[in-house]
């Protein structure tokens, strides 16, 4: 196994989410790596509670990035954007010390019900991770549109061209982490 940490994000906390599987049909077609999901059931973001110090599950958070040596994020498009799961947790580790997004390789995807679904959510995500300076990964664009009938019983991607897209994407994403990891 590869000595890559990759670090998942679903921006969906449905246990049965098909972001869920998509995030880790990614995982597996990155190839080698110590997989990690991370835990987005974190506290609404409060300037109050923020006050009384950085919640433990939020810094935990922050460590995971900051220790990854790329991370996958997998998005579903709530009202024309981003989860608000997503945006809170991104909103509580802007707080943490360190810039632990800092010129780490993300790759975005998305899993939708609808035909064309994700293409705003993925826009924003973009649009809320740039201030981090994370190396977003500009492309392909990974879209599962109708995605209750694209999974098998093993929750396995049934859609070749979407697998075909992910597999760039995700050959993309190793790449650039190893080169990440290369120079130091």
């Amino acid at each position: 196994m590869s000595d890559l940490r990759l670090l998942g994000l679903c921006g969906a906390l449905r246990a049965a989410s098909t972001n869920r599987l998509l995030l880790h049909e990614a995982a597996r077609r990155f190839g080698p790596a110590h997989f990690a999901e991370a835990d987005l059931r974190l506290p609404l973001f409060d300037g109050d509670l923020e006050a009384e110090g950085i919640p433990p599950e939020v810094q935990a958070l922050s460590d995971q990035i900051a220790q990854a040596d790329a991370v996958v994020v997998c998005t579903p498009e709530y009202n024309k954007g981003v989860s608000g799961v997503l945006k809170n947790a991104l909103d509580w580790v802007s707080r943490t010390k360190g810039a632990p997004w800092r010129d780490t390789p993300v790759a975005i995807l998305s899993a939708t019900s609808g035909v064309a679904g994700g293409h705003r959510a993925q826009t924003m995500l973009r649009a809320c991770l740039n201030p981090f300076r994370p190396l977003v990964l500009p492309g392909p664009e990974v879209f599962v549109g109708n995605t209750s009938q694209k999974w098998d019983d093993d929750g396995r991607l049934t859609d070749e061209v979407g697998g075909r897209m992910i597999d760039e994407l995700m050959g993309l994403l190793r790449e650039a982490a190893e080169d990440r990891r290369a120079r130091g």
